[in-house]
């Protein structure tokens, strides 16, 4: 019998998506799953994002062009990163397939195999999984849980630098932390990568959900750093598009977007009917965002409240995105989740959480942590927070 590859063999299963058969099997049995561990909201995406399908007429569905529609390029530039104060052209732009992909591509193009990347963590598990596939060293620069997730000290960032490092990468508003970073702290962290001639690669998929006055800093419009900053963006969450698979990479270094370019060839081209719902979604209004930010605040409040209260548990107050970490009085929450969907049941309910482990570079630390995604309505989150403290009490009776 034919052998898969040792590097196939070592990837590591999502930490966001491994647990699935328990929730699988345990949906199967009739218990209802509260999902709390997947970034998947139910709020309503924009009006005009689905009637731009609904009205899209076409008698087949060809190729757009391997770096995205123009049409949609342009609108872009026009209708929203021109009101970011965000100076593009479409030129600058590739449409990727959602955000991931893009980070994937351009790890590919600014790292050779054995070539570092420093990653704030806890990080997006998913940065991982794509470092590995492409032979890419991720190291992390710790960031504390009871210190809010805050930017370590920009020594702890020159520790880890070597003639192999290449690239810092962000993703501001957090996930998995909702951390959101002052621009302050980005502007340390750009003056670094100029310092020492490397990338900063940002991850702004979270950029309209900020609890905070200040206003947004993204990298694109650090001074000086226009060689340096390469955008990757996503209308997953901004716009509750996650199954159009649409995002794209937004930089003034031509060298990166020619070479990003020959690999988007490669696949062809993105999503047609993705890049039709992106661009119907740019009409969306500011009532719509104000309305949408409004309920993640009121869903983080409940939960932050919620989780505090339950006895040995600790979260932080995150400023955006809607995900939080939360340390939870057990010594190992991947055991605690798993036991949550396969053991417990509260009036035939039970909660799906992501253990936090697969956040780190080193997965042995900080294994009593759980990222918990507050996408449910406050009506659910009220059930779900419920059924993790009596599930706490119950498994925390079991192994004493």
């Amino acid at each position: 019998m034919p052998d898969i590859s040792s590097k196939a063999k070592q990837i590591p299963a999502s930490a966001i998506r491994k647990l699935t058969p328990y929730a699988d099997a345990a949906k199967a049995a009739g218990v209802k799953v509260y999902h709390l561990n997947i970034g998947s909201p139910d709020i309503k995406s924009p009006v005009s994002a689905i009637d731009a399908v609904h009205n899209f007429e076409f008698d087949y569905l060809p190729y757009s062009n391997s770096a995205g529609d123009v049409n949609f390029r342009r609108a872009l530039v026009q209708k929203y990163y021109s009101k970011l104060g965000i100076d593009v052209n479409e030129e600058e732009i590739l449409v990727s397939v959602a955000g991931s992909e893009g980070v994937d591509l351009v790890l590919q193009v600014v790292c050779d195999p054995g070539d570092d990347v420093i990653v704030i963590e806890p990080y997006y598990t998913n940065y991982y999984s794509f470092a590995f596939r492409n032979g890419i060293n991720l190291l992390g620069v710790h960031s504390d849980i009871r210190e809010g997730f805050s930017v370590p000290p920009i020594e702890e960032f020159e520790k880890l630098v070597t003639p192999k490092t290449k690239a810092v990468i962000l993703c501001n508003p957090g996930n998995p932390t909702g951390t959101l970073y002052t621009a302050q702290e980005i502007r340390r962290i750009g003056e670094f990568c100029r310092k020492h001639d490397l990338f900063i690669i940002s991850d702004e998929a979270y950029r309209e959900f900020c609890y905070s006055d200040e206003p947004y800093c993204s990298v694109m419009t650090l001074p000086g750093m226009e060689q340096h900053t390469i955008l990757i963006d996503s209308v997953s969450k901004r716009y509750n598009l996650c199954g159009a698979r649409i995002g794209c990479i937004v930089s003034h270094n031509a060298s990166v977007l020619e070479a990003i370019t020959k690999y988007a060839q490669a696949r062809l081209c993105p999503p047609v009917l993705g890049q039709v719902a992106a661009m119907g979604a740019l009409d969306a209004t500011a009532e719509y965002f104000a309305a949408v930010r409004g309920e993640y605040m009121a869903r983080r409040d409940f939960v932050i409240d919620a989780l505090n209260k339950i006895d040995g548990v600790y979260s932080p107050m995150p400023m955006g995105a809607f995900y939080t970490l939360a340390e939870l009085p057990v010594d190992d929450a991947d055991d605690f989740a798993r036991w949550m969907l396969s053991d417990f049941r509260l009036d035939n309910e039970t909660v799906m959480v992501t253990p936090a482990a697969s956040f780190y570079c080193d997965h042995g630390k900080c294994r009593n942590q759980v990222r918990i995604a507050y996408v449910l309505e406050v009506s659910e989150l009220k059930k779900a927070m419920r059924i993790l403290e009596e599930g706490l009490k119950a498994y925390r009776a079991i192994k004493g």
